[in-house]
């Protein structure tokens, strides 16, 4: 049986409920996030409010990302 064949046959048996995520997808995603952000602040100079809040809002969007993607 080929890779694909072998691929496509327990695509058709996996359950038709939610698919689990595990929990390295959400640590992973709340690392990445935390990692760029630290790295936005020092990119920018120093915690200043602008860079702060772009920090925050990059470093959610890439966590969001991560989790979500790691299927």
């Amino acid at each position: 049986m080929s890779t694909a064949a072998a691929n496509e046959n327990r695509l058709k048996a996996a359950p038709a409920g939610r698919l689990k995520r595990s929990r390295a997808s959400l640590v992973g995603g709340i690392a990445c996030g935390i990692g760029v952000a630290i790295l936005i602040v020092l990119a920018a100079g120093g915690p200043s409010p602008p860079a702060l809040a772009v920090a925050v809002i990059a470093g959610a969007a890439l966590a969001a990302w991560v989790r979500l993607a790691d299927l």
